[in-house]
């Protein structure tokens, strides 16, 4: 019987970051970072489960925050819980705001493509449908190295402005999803993924 195939994703030394400036936690100084992160010499496609386990790495992720602005200037954002169906066992039943996923090789095999632009597409149309007109702006970047999931990975945090608020889930993994006023979720942070924790209070406190 053959053995699934072996997801390949796409990383960058952990030494790499830490030489441009270590963070940890929200950094808005995304030029610092990004267009170093993603030079071609830095990146690289490893397999998934051992760069799962390895903190020289991190593996670069989009982080899609949706953000509603109503007639009176009150600001919502989606949120949603992870399901046990989700990629990251180490985050089910935590909530999130952060819409996002690896940058595979896949992504990378189109003539003149992106990857990075490519797997964040990919991944945005493979979660959610976007019905409504929307802006994407590129906000910063987050880093956690406090938890297991965190050591492992980079965010690239962006901010998706909803003309209305009509996101809805592609997956079942989605659960309990909306959009919620930011007050609300600044009130209790408890409950939600460390990087959806640290983006609310960077962004919206």
């Amino acid at each position: 019987m053959n053995s699934p195939e072996v997801e390949q994703i796409l990383v960058v030394p952990t030494s790499v970051f830490h030489d441009l400036g270590y963070i940890q936690g929200f950094s808005a100084d995304v030029d610092k970072y990004l267009s170093e992160l993603l030079r071609p010499e830095n990146i690289s496609y490893r397999p998934r489960p051992e760069m799962e386990e390895d903190p020289s790495f991190k593996q670069l992720i989009p982080y899609v925050i949706f953000r509603h602005t109503d007639r009176d200037g009150n600001i919502s954002v989606f949120q949603y819980s992870r399901g046990k169906g989700s990629g990251e066992k180490r985050l089910h039943q935590k909530k999130s705001v952060g819409i996002g996923g690896h940058i595979s090789l896949e992504d990378a095999n189109g003539q003149g493509a992106d990857p990075y632009q490519e797997g964040m597409k990919r991944e945005l149309e493979e979660e959610v449908r976007i019905n409504t007109v929307h802006k994407f702006s590129l906000v910063g970047l987050i880093n956690d190295d406090e938890t297991e999931v965190g050591k492992v990975h980079l965010g690239i945090v962006h901010i998706c402005d909803v003309e209305t608020p009509d996101v809805v889930p592609n997956e079942v993994e989605i659960e309990g999803n909306g959009f919620v006023q930011v007050e609300e979720m600044l009130n209790d942070l408890s409950g939600y993924e460390s990087w959806s924790a640290i983006c609310l209070k960077a962004l919206f406190s």
